[in-house]
């Protein structure tokens, strides 16, 4: 096969055909211009090889999110989800979203640290993974308010596997259920 075929574009791996789904990504950014990164980003989602569709959530703002907890002192966060319709397989387009925050910045520092830009692979029909590079569905959505709420205002009849629905999910941590 033809190098520059198996690597695709910017090296990345050959994307692979499949049935279309619509993967869930979060998107986040707590440094410089957010919302303008959010929108860059968005545009690199809709320019990539075998996605057809991206519905994107209405920002949020949210408390930045450290290791030890929530910490009101950091820059605040402008959180977004997208439903990315993809034929990419899952690992492919992590490598993508990687690709993204590299572009735009992205230092990989400290954990749970200050960012330009966060993509996370939050889930990925039909798929579930435990694998140290990608884990599939992402294993703290169900805990983050700021992922679930733009996640059903895109899809109000979300499910994220192992854990429920996503209107459920999100009823539970703001103490309604």
């Amino acid at each position: 096969m033809n190098r520059r075929l198996a690597q695709g574009i910017d090296g990345a791996p050959a994307p692979q055909l499949r049935e279309p789904v619509a993967a869930v990504v979060a998107l986040g950014a707590n440094l410089g211009d957010r919302a303008e990164t959010l929108e860059s980003a968005v545009r690199a989602l809709r320019a990539l090889p075998l996605v057809t569709k991206v519905v994107v959530s209405t920002p949020i703002e949210s408390v930045a999110v450290r290791v030890a907890g929530p910490d009101a002192d950091a820059p605040a966060y402008l959180n977004a989800v997208a439903l990315v319709t993809t034929r990419l397989a899952p690992t492919v387009l992590l490598t993508y979203l990687h690709a993204i925050e590299e572009r735009h910045g992205r230092e990989r520092r400290e954990r749970w640290g200050d960012r330009t830009l966060d993509l996370d692979l939050v889930s990925y029909p039909g798929v579930t993974s435990d694998d140290s590079t990608l884990t599939l569905p992402h294993p703290r959505a169900a805990e983050r308010e700021f992922v679930l709420a733009p996640w059903l205002e895109v899809d109000p009849d979300a499910e994220l596997a192992g854990s429920g629905r996503v209107d459920e999910l999100l009823a539970h941590l703001r103490g309604d259920a």
